[in-house]
């Protein structure tokens, strides 16, 4: 298996804790805080059946209230991407986490689509902030006798966040007597928890003006990155399409194949999703970052058709089987493409080069989901999935040859890229 020699880390600002065990800490509450915030994103995702039924929701209108938290955690990553380059990670992580708590708690209360599309509106404003602010800070925290920990953990606490989430809202489905109120409100307390722990914890961002210039929408990525984003970007748009459409109308398509089973199965088909993603990244985490993303392509073709098989007689295997082999190419992918982008990247640049990345991902994640609700409202659900399939398997296969071409170009460097 190949293997990846990780880059120096980026010098960090003098005042940063240095000592292994004082950085131990707050890199462990920058991990936790990421993965709540996508425990969070997916928590609705066994609940959108329950919704459909109390409140006589469509399909469409489902991917609206996924695609509403999506969209707008995008606006807030154009806009507030960069902030806790110029704040501090600390202040701009406990205003959003705050945020985050009163958005589960207007979710707990929630009595209807409007009120649910609200709710997950507030959520992506605060989680777009977060996000970037949280993994920059990961990557402040960089421990020189252990290089490359924060690229895997910022691959790797996204998608065990998801699963977790996931899975802790189906078992209360299955368990609780008030699902759609009790998974909100845990998560409400843990991010209130969070909050305060933040404030207790050492800068580790030098912050410098230009914080309201900074709001201007833009995405800021330096030339190495920026060549990495063009090399992974198609894989990236295909395997976060492939998540939306599991975490949008996955329980739809369970419920499609197999009507009889239990509503829990729904949810469990994107949890099989993001554990399979989860255990990829780390099984993968010493392959070279363009090995991974191209295994993770390979992955897409046969995880779709697996899929579709499910509509075609094979039943529920087939569809959990896709969702599997869906979050292998997950999990590839995503740790592959960021390894690649955050290769070599000064402190200022690491907030900025983030946002950018989860843009594309979450850009990938939400138009592509809204067009299968619409196309599941014109022209049924079973035609949707085989164009979503179709659309998934040709991106991976465009992918594949902008990655070959990447690694071509790396093991042959031009002239002017010769020492």
């Amino acid at each position: 298996m190949a293997t990846v020699t990780p880059p120096a880390p980026a010098p960090r600002p003098d005042h940063i804790v240095r000592g292994t065990t004082e950085r131990a800490a707050p890199f462990v509450l920058a991990a936790s805080i990421l993965a709540a915030l996508l425990a969070a994103s997916s928590a609705p995702t066994p609940l959108y059946p329950h919704y459909q039924d109390v409140w006589d929701l469509s399909a469409l209108t489902i991917t609206v209230v996924f695609s509403a938290y999506s969209l707008t955690l995008l606006l807030a990553l154009l806009t507030t991407g960069a902030l806790s380059d110029h704040l501090g990670r600390r202040p701009v992580l406990v205003g959003t986490l705050l945020v985050e708590a009163a958005s589960m708690v207007l979710l707990a209360s929630a009595d209807g689509a409007g009120a649910l599309i609200a709710a997950r509106i507030l959520q992506g404003a605060a989680t777009g902030a977060a996000t970037s602010a949280a993994g920059a800070a990961l990557l402040d925290l960089e421990d020189p006798r252990r290089p490359g920990r924060p690229a895997l953990t910022n691959s790797i606490a996204p998608v065990a966040g998801m699963a977790a989430g996931v899975l802790a809202s189906t078992l209360l489905v299955r368990f609780a007597p008030a699902p759609t109120v009790t998974v909100y409100l845990m998560l409400a307390v843990l991010f209130a928890a969070q909050a305060v722990a933040v404030t207790f914890t050492t800068e580790t961002a030098r912050p410098h003006p230009g914080a309201l210039r900074s709001l201007r929408p833009r995405l800021a990525v330096p030339p190495p990155a920026r060549r990495a984003l063009l090399a992974a970007g198609t894989a990236v748009v295909a395997i976060w399409a492939l998540g939306g459409f599991y975490s949008s109308l996955g329980p739809a398509l369970v419920h499609l194949v197999a009507p009889d089973a239990v509503q829990a199965a729904g949810g469990m088909v994107f949890f099989t999703l993001t554990a399979a993603a989860t255990l990829t990244v780390w099984t993968l985490r010493r392959t070279a970052p363009n090995t991974a993303a191209t295994r993770g392509s390979l992955a897409v073709v046969p995880a779709t058709a697996l899929t579709l098989s499910g509509l075609h007689g094979a039943g529920l295997p087939a569809v959990y089987g896709g969702a599997a082999l869906a979050g292998v190419a997950f999990g590839a992918v995503s740790q592959g493409a960021l390894r690649m982008t955050l290769a070599s990247l000064d402190a200022q640049d690491r907030a900025a080069t983030l946002a950018a990345y989860y843009v594309l991902s979450y850009l990938s994640m939400s138009l592509p989901a809204i067009a299968a609700g619409a196309a599941t409202q014109h022209y049924g659900l079973r035609t949707a999935a085989h164009a979503y399939a179709i659309a998934a398997a040709l991106l991976a296969v465009a992918a594949l040859a902008a990655l070959t071409v990447s690694r071509r170009g790396a093991a042959h460097p031009t002239h002017n890229d010769l020492p």
